[in-house]
Parts: C-alpha cells; structure tokens; sequence
C-alpha cells in the first residue's frame, strides 16, 4: 500500500499551516503545495515551519520562471529549515502560462527542463563548498568566487518532476529522483502511458536501479452522498479540461467531444456550461469521489501501482466552504 500525501488548502495562510499540522497528526506521511493562486515556496516554508515529521515538497513550483541558482539557493533554505524532509518538485507549466502570465517563452520545454535539473543538482553540490560552476547552454552559467558559506542541511535534495505527456514523462524518469502526477489522474491512463514512459525514460539513461519515487495526484471528494460528491469534484475537471494542452490527456480517455465542448464554454465565459459539459462518467474516470468506503477502496486500488498517492480537495469552480468541509473529510477518512 502507498503511503498518502496530502495537498493542504486554505482561504488563508493560517488555514493552510492548520490544514497540514492536522494531516500529519493523521497519519499523513507527506505535504504538497502547489502554486498557482500562492507562491509554492511562501506556503511550503509556512507548512515546513509548522511540521516535524511529515515530508514537505512543492508540488509543484514552476521551473522556468525562476532562475536554477534561485531554485538551488531556496532548495537548500528548505531543506535546511526542514531538517533535510524537503522535496523539491518542479513542473514546466503550459505554455500560455509561462508566456502570458511570466513573460517567459521556452523553446523546447523538455531540453530546457532537463538543463534546470542538471543545473540544480550541481549547484545544491557545488555552492556549499565554493567550486566554480560552469554550464553550457541553455542554462549558461558561470559562478566563481562564491560560497554559500552555510553547513547545508542535506548533502542531496530530492527533485521530483510533474508531467503529463510522454516526453517529459520519460525525462522524469530519466533524471528526476521521482514523478509527480497531474491532479487529474486515471488508472488506465497510468498504466497505459505513464508507468512505460517512466520505464523507458530510466532504462534509456541507466538509470533504473537509483531510487525513483512515484506520486500519484488525486482529487478526493469523500462525502456520503456520491452524486454531490461527483459535482463538485467536476469543477475541477472542467478547469483543467479548458486547458488545450491536456486535450490529449482527455482523447486518449475518450473523451476528446467532452473537453472541447468545455474548451468552447470557458471561451464564452459559461462556467454552468463548463459543468455541465462534463459527464457522471469522465468525472469518475478522472478522479476519486464517491462515499468514504468508495474512496478508499479506490485509493488502495491505486496505491497498488505508485509509492505516493497525494490527495487534494477540490478547490476550482467551487466555493471555498465546499472545499473546506471536504479537506476536512479527507482527513478524517484517512486518519490514521
């Protein structure tokens, strides 16, 4: 059975810290911030701060919108401020994105990623002891006569990488020290697509006897009744189905029809349409919601194939008390 991972929410900060200190007095083994509406490293360093067991990672920060001596830099304040239970998980973010949100286009986005990793590690490595750095394009660096003058906590830190597609899937495997999973998951499109590409990305580079995490992402809506359960986690669906680069994530579930009817609603500003463009059927295909006995006999089911299965309420196109009172009931079904 995987261990479970929680992803905290909160209205506020505050909230957020409550949320995660009460899923490591549960049982939960590890905590997952992720950025979008806040910062993954403000509210990873908020959560680190208030734990002392549980392993803390962004999950994900953004990797191209920071440069690899800033990621290296706050990786290692972390896991010096966590006493070596920090992850860091990156993801490469769509490409709209980076571009219209950060002012960052990224050519070829796996090359690129695989530069950043690269770049990190030899930094965490290098910087504790004043070695020169000095890397080609596409990072282009060049760092001499510093030192982080500072014992670092942990002589490695663990990087995860996110990835939905096949590319970067098996960049994750060929380099990552784990994968981290997009909250829209499905068993078959796990086993179909990603467990290989993860193979063939760790065979391909050697790499398959290094230690390789793998966490599994899912939105969780326990509630005892399962059709109320089914609409809320549907908002999320319909967030992430407005999305044009998951359309083949969604085609290759069948339900190519579904999300670009979805993609034609959110253009128009209808959310009720968004809603209701998603089925009974891609719902549960996509996530785990149901009654709490359904939802964890689905997450063990899961948790037969990864080593993490990190849960998350539902928290887009909902009201904030929705996903509030479901965080709670995560908790409380899993508890230890």
């Amino acid at each position: 059975m995987a261990e479970l991972g929680l992803q905290p929410w909160g209205s506020s900060i505050a909230e957020l810290t409550d949320a995660a200190v009460r899923a490591e007095r549960a049982g939960f083994s590890s905590l997952w911030t992720s950025e979008l509406h806040r910062s993954a490293f403000v509210h990873t360093t908020a959560v680190t701060a208030a734990t002392s067991t549980a392993t803390v990672a962004t999950g994900i920060a953004l990797a191209f919108t920071r440069s690899p001596l800033e990621l290296a830099l706050t990786a290692l304040d972390l896991a010096d401020l966590s006493d070596g239970r920090f992850v860091l998980g990156l993801g490469s973010g769509v490409r709209r994105l980076n571009v219209d949100w950060h002012g960052v286009d990224v050519v070829r986005p796996v090359q690129r990623l695989r530069a950043v990793v690269e770049a990190v590690r030899t930094m965490i490595d290098s910087l504790p002891e004043g070695r020169v750095v000095e890397l080609d394009a596409p990072t282009a660096i060049r760092i001499r006569n510093f030192r982080r003058d500072y014992a670092p906590a942990a002589t490695t830190v663990p990087i995860y990488l996110a990835s939905v597609g096949p590319n970067m899937t098996e960049l994750a495997g060929a380099v990552g020290d784990g994968w981290i999973g997009h909250q829209l998951m499905s068993v078959d499109y796990l086993d179909e697509h990603i467990l290989p590409a993860l193979k063939r990305g760790r065979e391909g580079s050697g790499a398959a006897s290094r230690p390789f995490t793998t966490v599994l992402s899912v939105c969780c809506v326990p509630h005892h009744d399962a059709e109320l359960a089914r609409r809320w986690a549907a908002g999320v669906v319909a967030f992430y189905a407005s999305v044009r680069t998951y359309q083949p994530f969604f085609a290759a579930l069948g339900f190519d029809t579904e999300a670009l009817a979805i993609q034609t609603a959110h253009r128009d500003g209808d959310t009720p349409a968004m809603l209701a463009a998603c089925p009974p059927e891609l719902v549960d295909a996509v996530t785990v919601c149901g009654t709490p006995d359904d939802v964890r006999a689905r997450v063990a089911e899961l948790g037969d194939r990864v080593d993490v299965v990190k849960l998350a309420p539902p928290s887009h196109l909902v009201d904030h008390s929705i996903t509030r009172a479901v965080q709670r009931s995560i908790i409380e079904t899993f508890a230890a």
